[in-house]
């Protein structure tokens, strides 16, 4: 009997996690669109899609704490060598760690841009993971990290 109830609950755990996923994909893909979409417009808008304590890593190995030193961080690479670049979303992934935190996992791919060293980067494509979490009734980006996929 034990067993029988043990089966059961770990079913229905299966289940609710099943049930969470499928209503809440779409509340949780919005802030990371809304992500690329800043990113698009050089965050100029702000960061409604993130909560305070976002934490950004980008692809060169920066770690930015607090969405309003990140939105500085941004915004200046925007105004110099990322300026009017754009990053177009390719892949998805989201996955529920619990009812109110997601993992996604997106691929991307950038127009050209050419970096402060004078390298260009053309068709660059990008991995970038984000953590996203339910704050009241909304979903939020809490934690992006950015990584350039290396060609073969």
């Amino acid at each position: 009997m034990k067993f029988l109830i043990l089966g059961l609950i770990i079913l229905s755990s299966f289940t609710v996690g099943f049930t969470l996923s499928q209503r809440d994909v779409a509340g949780v893909r919005k802030p990371v669109e809304s992500f690329y979409s800043g990113f698009n417009e050089g965050f100029m808008r702000g960061a409604d899609f993130a909560t305070e304590d976002w934490t950004h890593i980008n692809p060169y190995g920066g770690w930015t704490r607090g969405r309003d030193k990140v939105l500085k961080e941004v915004r200046d690479v925007h105004s110099t060598f990322l300026k009017g670049v754009t990053e177009a979303i390719g892949d998805v992934e989201v996955r529920f760690a619990n009812p109110d935190v997601a993992v996604v996992t997106v691929t991307s791919t950038m127009s050209t841009f050419t970096t402060p060293d004078s390298i260009t980067h053309q068709n660059e494509r990008h991995i970038r993971t984000f953590v996203v979490v339910r704050r009241g009734n909304r979903w939020l980006v809490m934690q992006d990290q950015n990584t350039t996929i290396s060609p073969r």
